[in-house]
């Protein structure tokens, strides 16, 4: 039986930083709001394309895992805010790449893209179908925000994250996983104004709107992440007690700790870094990876819990068990074109565009 071992790993966060005290300079806000309902202090603004934040985290990836981009027979790439719908992205990240030899596509089922694509990549590499497989997740989300919703707009950020899988005899890799969607509540998460639904002679065409039900989202997150865990768990046979640590999506600390509490985790083995990067969509759980790697608590032979939701609603939970290596073989020296701007100077055509928009009714 083949098994797709995650041999490489690599992130990209944008340099620009928006605090919550920028957001209060042109929303009705203030850190301590924002803190205490969501956790997040901080998330990062991109200033180029989404597919440069791919780039970057793929090559870092590619590096860590010691491949050449010819190698890889498939990318997937996970999001909702990609450089463009045809050609799809994932396309053009393998040309940019190299990766002559790949199949190219994007995943779109929001905030879980990354846990899709790798388990759909999984699966691919254990059927014999692919070998060598790049699985990315991120989001350009900020562009795509209405900066006079403070209930929504304080939640997201931009960044992106990647691994490689690639087929392996060891028992390693994504042991089981479970994904589903609650499609009755579809609009509870609802991007308005972008896509064939939308009369592109209206007006309010060019307005990006958002539809956020926080309540029913928080209750549904929390209850179908929880039980997508405790399934995975009891596929592989294993116990709270035998995982090392829960790599979660970052969309809310209030969410990560009832998801704590309802599966029975102790706080210290979920890793958290939504403080910093705020919810990044699909790119939560590769960046959370590549952290948790960094900061060395993974080891070899760890069995490490993972679990989304996003829009859709869509949901799914891992178990993943480590291989025997913690750290890249190689480094990339990759970096994004440079910034010369402040978060709020990037921002600040799309926070006047929504304010005169709501001064005129």
């Amino acid at each position: 039986m083949h098994y797709a071992e995650i041999t490489g790993w690599g992130k990209c966060v944008p340099p620009a930083v928006l605090s919550n005290d920028d957001l209060a300079t042109f929303m009705d806000t203030s850190d301590e709001w924002i803190t205490s309902r969501t956790g997040i202090k901080e998330r990062r603004i991109c200033h180029c394309n989404f597919s440069d934040m791919a780039l970057v985290s793929a090559r870092q990836a590619l590096a860590a895992a010691n491949l050449q981009p010819e190698e890889l027979d498939l990318i997937l790439l996970g999001s909702l805010t990609n450089d463009s719908l045809c050609p799809n992205t994932a396309s053009i990240v393998a040309d940019a790449l190299g990766a002559r030899n790949a199949a190219a596509i994007d995943v779109n089922s929001a905030c879980t893209g990354f846990l899709y694509g790798l388990h759909i990549g999984t699966n691919l590499i254990r059927t014999g179908a692919h070998k060598k497989v790049l699985v990315i997740g991120g989001e350009f989300i900020s562009h795509y925000m209405n900066w006079s919703r403070r209930d929504v707009a304080v939640l997201f950020g931009d960044a992106c994250g990647a691994v490689v899988i690639e087929q392996s005899d060891k028992e390693c890799g994504l042991l089981a996983a479970r994904i589903g969607c609650e499609a009755d509540a579809k609009y509870a998460i609802q991007i308005t104004n972008l896509g064939s639904a939308y009369s592109r002679l209206s007006d309010e065409f060019l307005y990006i709107g958002w539809n956020f039900e926080g309540q029913e989202v928080f209750k549904r997150a929390v209850k179908a992440m929880a039980q997508g865990c405790e399934d995975v768990l009891k596929e592989t046979g294993l116990t709270v007690e035998d995982i090392s640590l829960v790599v979660p999506h970052q969309a809310n600390k209030r969410i990560l700790d009832a998801l704590a509490k309802r599966v029975g985790i102790p706080d210290d083995k979920v890793f958290v870094n939504v403080h910093k990067y705020g919810n990044t969509s699909a790119g939560t759980i590769p960046v959370a990876l590549a952290e948790a790697l960094e900061e060395g608590r993974v080891k070899p032979g760890d069995f490490l819990l993972t679990a989304s939701f996003g829009a859709g609603l869509t949901w799914g939970a891992g178990v993943i068990k480590w291989g025997d290596r913690v750290t890249p073989l190689s480094l990339s020296d990759a970096t994004l074109p440079p910034c010369d701007q402040t978060a709020l100077e990037i921002l600040a055509p799309h926070i006047e565009r929504y304010a005169n928009r709501e001064q005129s009714g």
